[in-house]
């Protein structure tokens, strides 16, 4: 079978190979893959620009969903074969450190993700370790992007707590940030995203899935538009999802006093910014790198209800021998969620 394989490390080294079709191991399932979805950080493995442990040659790709073809020995009756699934990318975790028993896998010293250190979903077949069953009423489609949907969930609701009443304050929209503006509105926040003038179509597309407020900080000041909408306290809650030294420090200068922060653009960089902002304001910081559980049931629950509709912010699907134009396409911020058909 075909498969985009990162073959060495350093930017690039990237291309569609034969690839051989693995066995699931004995507490996987292997899953035909029906959509899969192109993540931010899949641009970075292409540029060797992420902070993550990986292994070449790999597969790339970790957003599928996609129909269950064959189980492994340890798989219980839970799954079934012909089952409509998407999965986590994590492959491994040690299940024994304290953060896998508090359930906090995603930061197990010892993880490994499919996609970095074992073959993804960028072809025909994936094996995944931990899979959710799709409701009967999500779309493939929907379900491949299921992944990104539980990161904003984590971020959002588990990391900066937003709750019914905030006033939600969201830089950069691009996926990441229009799915989280998405997951604040469904708690109930009050959420305003912000772009710049070649975010016009993102910008839009936001306003007309119900975001209150989409604002391009080029042509109004966003931190007197905030203040102007919060009685001049500054946001709740910042969501920085842009991952750019201006965005960030435009975060803390948003963000209220004992306010908080959530930081989910990943720079690729060490970056400066007015750091002292986080004592004086006295503010709350998180982070966020993939997800858990407990996000992966709420993003599933969000999608069944209709709360989040996935398939509106898909906009191209291209086969996946045309995956290189994909990459180009997203490095441009062309469109807004890209798939691969394999």
């Amino acid at each position: 079978m075909k498969g985009v394989v990162k073959f060495s490390r350093g930017s690039g080294f990237v291309e569609l190979r034969d690839v051989d079709e693995a066995p699931p191991g004995p507490n996987q399932v292997k899953v035909k893959v029906a959509a899969t979805g192109i993540c931010g950080s899949d641009l970075h493995i292409y540029h060797d620009t992420i902070n993550y442990n990986i292994r070449t040659p790999v597969i790339i790709g970790h957003e599928f969903s996609g129909v269950v073809v064959e189980k492994g020995s340890q798989v219980g009756d839970e799954i079934a074969l012909g089952d409509r699934v998407t999965g986590e990318p994590s492959i491994y975790i040690c299940g024994k450190c304290e953060l896998c028993l508090s359930e906090h896998y995603n930061l197990c010293p010892e993880r490994k993700v499919m996609g970095y250190w074992h073959d993804g979903s960028f072809a025909p077949y994936v094996n995944a370790t931990f899979i959710h069953k799709l409701p009967d009423n999500v779309s493939f489609e929907a379900g491949a992007v299921t992944e990104l949907l539980a990161c904003c969930v984590h971020s959002v609701i588990e990391q900066a707590g937003v709750t019914a009443g905030d006033f939600v304050a969201i830089t950069g929209p691009g996926p990441v940030g229009l799915f989280s503006a998405l997951v604040a509105k469904a708690e109930g926040g009050t959420v305003m995203l912000c772009g710049t003038s070649r975010d016009q179509q993102r910008l839009k597309l936001a306003l007309d899935l119900g975001i209150d407020h989409a604002l391009n900080i080029e042509e109004h000041d966003p931190v007197q538009r905030v203040q102007e909408l919060t009685g001049g306290y500054g946001a709740d809650v910042v969501v920085e999802c842009a991952g750019v030294a201006p965005a960030i420090d435009l975060a803390l200068k948003l963000v209220r006093k004992r306010g908080k922060i959530s930081q989910m653009g990943l720079p690729g960089k060490p970056v400066t910014v007015d750091f002292e902002k986080i004592a004086y304001k006295e503010l709350q910081v998180s982070g966020g790198v993939g997800q858990r559980r407990p996000a992966w049931k709420r993003a599933l629950k969000l999608m069944e209800t209709g709360l989040i509709q996935n398939e509106k912010l898909i906009s191209h699907e291209l086969p996946l021998g045309e995956w290189h134009h994909a990459f180009e396409m997203a490095e441009k911020q062309e469109g807004i969620k890209l798939l691969l058909r394999p």
